[in-house]
């Protein structure tokens, strides 16, 4: 890592024409990837990188630059550059004199990692993946495609600002992989799963890769054997197994700082409005114990926290980074998210979650007469601005009776992320977590999303329309 003297007198320079903040991101990452593709291993990469990048906010703006030259010479010719956008926005006359005594932040949340990455033979990762395929293709004879993959890493990071505040973070990552394809009676279908975390190998102890490889499995065959989904106007419940992707994307990035001072979500200037259902309370947690979208600090040295964002349907407030936090004159939720050092902090979800209610899922199921029940989502778009939405659902069920009937395919659902949070009339007290790594603005970083089981009165189901 760089001296502290010498990160002292980068800050200095950065801010010598003018400015309100400046930081200094340092970046080190090891990681790790092995992949199997038809009985192959088809690639097993083990590499590291290293960075550093410093940022200059000033007038409303942001200067960036980043390079993996540590060299005090390099880092101070960064912020000299850097510093040059301050004196063209006629900032040289606020200039004043900078003192800086650092302090440790002190991070929001620890994480014990047992079976740390770096202590794991490459031989034993190696030999998960043929597990997983192992399992995966014995599972059935009509599974003709099988794809696994394991990844891990581990990045260090070291944040340097100007308000005094440095802050260290170890952040370990492991995911596991698996994805078939089946065909049978003149289909193709394909089944997916995943797990992982802010986790070292141990993640397999609770998540063996053959039960990976078997759930993968077993939704590619019933999809085999799945109908159409009827479409048109039905009663919905999204089952907490099928993760929180409908709420990361409903409303989830509608609610970072950034796309709502801009005017690009359905949420900007809604706060203190009813914007859900008076059962729905939204979380972003970064603090809850080795998720995927957890760590004890932001990319900007923020300690990380728990915020709530819609409490009992009444918008609180927003995700922010420093700096669209500057803007609305408050501080950040500790949502200031890079992929590397390569990149400038953004507002970012981490665990994004429905809080769970009261019910039993068995009681909400029973409740609906005739409707569609979602158990996997798959992939699906949003438009922030409208809040308009399309999913599609990966492995759907039709209720019949209060009773969960035969299965169906090709189901989408339709509908407006505010209409349909206010509609929500049910909410059971389970909960389950997906994981993804979520892409915004040419950048991807790891988060997870939860929700439990819930009720939608009506809305649109995509699927076969009876004539």
């Amino acid at each position: 890592m760089i001296d502290e003297e010498t990160l002292i007198k980068v800050i200095k320079k950065a801010l010598s024409n003018g400015g309100e903040y400046a930081d200094i991101f340092i970046e080190h990452r090891i990681s790790t990837a092995v992949q199997m593709e038809d009985d192959k291993i088809e690639k097993v990469i083990a590499g590291s990188g290293s960075g550093v990048g410093i940022r200059l906010i000033f007038g409303g703006r942001t200067a960036y630059a980043y390079s993996n030259d540590f060299s005090e010479g390099g880092l101070l010719d960064m912020a000299r550059t850097i510093s040059k956008a301050a004196s063209e926005k006629n900032q040289a006359g606020h200039k004043k004199e900078i003192v800086l005594n650092m302090k440790k932040s002190a991070p929001g949340a620890t994480f014990l990692i047992r079976k740390p990455s770096a202590t794991v033979p490459m031989s034993a990762k190696i030999s998960l993946v043929r597990k997983g395929n192992e399992v995966a293709r014995a599972f059935d004879g009509r599974i003709t495609q099988v794809s696994v993959a394991y990844s891990d890493s581990v990045q260090k990071i070291k944040t340097f600002a100007s308000d005094g505040y440095t802050a260290e973070d170890e952040r370990m990552y492991t995911t596991g992989m698996v994805r078939v394809i089946a065909s049978g009676n003149g289909a193709i279908q394909t089944g997916y799963e995943a797990a992982g975390g802010l986790i070292g190998f141990e993640l397999f102890d609770d998540n063996p890769i053959s039960g990976i490889a078997t759930k993968a499995a077993t939704r590619a065959i019933m999809m085999l054997r799945a109908k159409r989904a009827p479409g048109g106007r039905m009663p919905v419940i999204i089952s907490s197994e099928a993760g929180g992707t409908m709420i990361h994307e409903a409303i989830g990035h509608g609610l970072e700082a950034d796309l709502a001072q801009n005017g690009l979500s359905v949420y900007s200037r809604k706060t203190g409005d009813q914007v859900a259902s008076s059962i729905i309370t939204v979380l972003d947690d970064a603090t809850i114990p080795n998720k995927r979208g957890s760590f004890g600090f932001d990319d900007e040295g923020t300690p990380s926290k728990k915020n709530v964002l819609v409490k009992d349907g009444i918008l609180v407030g927003y995700m922010y980074d420093k700096f669209t936090a500057m803007a609305d004159r408050t501080a950040s939720t500790g949502n200031g998210r890079r992929e590397s050092y390569e990149h400038k902090p953004i507002p970012r979800m981490t665990n994004t979650i429905i809080a769970p209610g009261t019910m039993r899922p068995d009681e909400v199921i029973k409740s609906v007469s005739g409707g569609l029940l979602v158990k996997k989502m798959g992939g699906g778009q949003v438009n922030t601005v409208t809040g308009d939405f399309v999913f599609e659902v990966q492995e759907g069920y039709i209720i019949e009776s209060g009773s969960i009937g035969e299965l169906v395919r090709g189901a989408t659902l339709i509908g407006n992320g505010p209409e349909v949070l206010r509609s929500i009339d049910m909410v059971a007290s389970d909960l389950g977590f997906s994981i993804g790594t979520c892409g915004k603005d040419g950048q991807g970083v790891p988060v997870s999303d939860a929700m439990p089981t819930l009720r939608i009165p009506e809305m649109v189901v995509g699927g076969e329309v009876a004539p």
